[in-house]
């Protein structure tokens, strides 16, 4: 029995797929991660980082910190004793502006690719841009707008639209980079930012578009404002704020001399801390120079990127959300069949004469019936609750955050009658950040799934034979003979619920 065989025990799909190990050497980190494969939503088996600040004194003394060095490659020993205990024999490894900006950082490459036992690609600006977008293209459904990843030693800016990369510039910006150039003083920050975004003449095309911020100083600002402004969905992925009060928050925190006693901080590593004001004041420059309408922080970024270069074209095709959903399925679901037909027979309620639904709210609607039996082996009085958290804080990609409060309180209605949700603070917190509409689709679709999880009992091959349509302003569900005695006051309860929500009235039919 392998390594991860005795780790994962019956959940025999991971095993289907060849680990693949990821090891990023940055300006201020070093990270092993070790993907369950090389898929279109993948799921990270290891993820660990150390904070080394290779990129400290690159920009004063054009040399990595011998400290810096020891720590990364004492990093790079256990990370190659991790890859070997796992079995994991596809690694790939990476390294950005630090590494290649520093005049010993060949010798620093020579020294950890000895360790790794593996080829260090070292990329350039051009290189580490393209992983960027591509890793946009994995976190994002058809991602618009300028995309900027911030490390320890550089910003990578990239203009992406129709998935396509059009633009895409490095600058001495990183974080690291400014401390060593300002000489530690905050207040030279943003003004050398502002000086070199200037040189982009192409930023303004951002104006009215999405900015996606990728990097983890910024990933850090996205927690802080969550804290702060008590937003309760506590994901950073897709996380949005509008650019005024972006830029207005990332200016406080750049003219805040001690962080140290900011709400939120102690979820910050120290070494990250001394970074952050640097990446508020570069993000806030950024934000005046591209003018886009929100920015977006995605947990995606050049890893990602590098998975999505190996994938095959009809892969990198799939929609991210409804892959995820489908694999949850299958680790979770009693059935992953019964969960597709349930897409199908969902269909026919919002067909008209039914509610109107945009592509992107079928795919929602989808996605909520992949997932819409994960719970099953939960105590009953707690599946909706438990579903709820299991789904609102899921690794999930393609979708933002009304999406994915969505999806949650879809599962939770799935589980819990419309009449029945008092005392559930985190459903209640959650729909003030989903519209009315939105609320009553959950509603919809979760009633919806509650009737034919009373007929199926999870089982493929019964939904198929028991079809709903509308008849003027009746709701009919039709029940062949084959299933009559499937028939009751519990059947009959929940399609009356189901009925109201559509303002129709119930019906049941046998044999018609």
């Amino acid at each position: 029995m392998t390594s991860l065989e005795r780790l994962f025990g019956e959940q025999r799909r991971i095993l289907e797929f060849e680990p693949l190990g990821v090891i990023d050497i940055g300006s201020n980190s070093v990270r092993l991660v070790i993907y369950e494969g090389a898929v279109r939503s993948p799921a990270p088996l290891f993820n660990e980082k150390v904070l080394c600040g290779l990129g400290r004194s690159v920009a004063s003394t054009g040399r990595l910190g011998e400290e810096s060095k020891r720590r990364a490659l004492a990093a790079l020993v256990r990370f190659h004793a991790i890859a070997r205990i796992l079995q994991v024999k596809n690694v790939r490894a990476i390294a950005t502006a630090a590494v290649r900006d520093a005049v010993d950082g060949q010798d620093f490459i020579a020294r950890a690719e000895k360790i790794c036992g593996a080829r260090i690609e070292v990329l350039s600006g051009e290189k580490e841009a393209q992983l960027v977008a591509q890793g946009m293209m994995m976190g994002f459904m058809h991602p618009d707008g300028i995309a900027g990843d911030l490390g320890g030693g550089s910003l990578e800016l990239i203009d992406l639209a129709e998935d396509k990369l059009k633009k895409a510039v490095t600058l001495p910006l990183g974080g690291l980079r400014l401390i060593d150039a300002t000489g530690a003083k905050l207040e030279k920050a943003a003004p050398m930012a502002a000086e070199s975004l200037a040189e982009v003449p192409w930023l303004k095309e951002g104006e009215g578009r999405s900015f996606y911020a990728v990097g983890g100083s910024w990933r850090a600002l996205a927690h802080l404002h969550m804290e702060i402004t008590g937003y309760p969905l506590r994901v950073t992925h897709g996380y949005t704020i509008p650019t005024d009060q972006a830029i207005d928050f990332c200016e406080f925190i750049s003219k805040t001399k001690k962080v140290g006693g900011l709400t939120g901080i102690d979820d910050v590593s120290r070494p990250r801390r001394e970074v952050l004001p640097y990446g508020a004041a570069v993000l806030a420059q950024a934000l005046k120079a591209a003018k886009p309408k929100q920015v977006v922080f995605s947990v995606f970024g050049i890893r990602e990127g590098l998975l999505f270069s190996l994938l095959p074209a009809h892969e990198r095709r799939k929609d991210p959300l409804l892959c995820f959903c489908a694999e949850l399925a299958s680790l979770r679901s009693r059935s992953l069949e019964h969960a597709w037909e349930l897409c199908d027979w969902t269909d026919a309620i919002f067909a008209p004469p039914g509610p109107k639904e945009s592509q992107e709210e079928r795919r929602l609607r989808h996605a909520a019936c992949l997932i819409s039996d994960v719970g099953w082996r939960a105590h009953p009085d707690y599946r909706g609750d438990q579903s709820l958290n299991l789904v609102a804080y899921a690794a999930l990609g393609g979708i933002d955050h009304p999406g994915r409060v969505f999806l949650a309180l879809a599962t939770f209605y799935r589980h819990t009658s419309p009449g029945d949700i008092s005392g559930h603070e985190l459903s209640e917190r959650l729909k003030s950040l989903v519209s009315k509409r939105w609320q009553k689709r959950a509603r919809v679709v979760g009633a919806a799934i509650r009737v034919a999880h009373m007929l199926s009992i999870g089982v493929a091959g019964v939904i198929d034979e028991t079809p709903l349509r509308y008849e003027e302003d009746m709701l009919v569900l039709r029940l062949p003979r084959t299933y009559a005695d499937l028939d009751g006051e519990r059947l009959r309860r929940r399609l009356d619920v189901l009925a109201q929500l559509l303002d129709r009235n119930a019906e049941i039919r046998i044999g018609r």
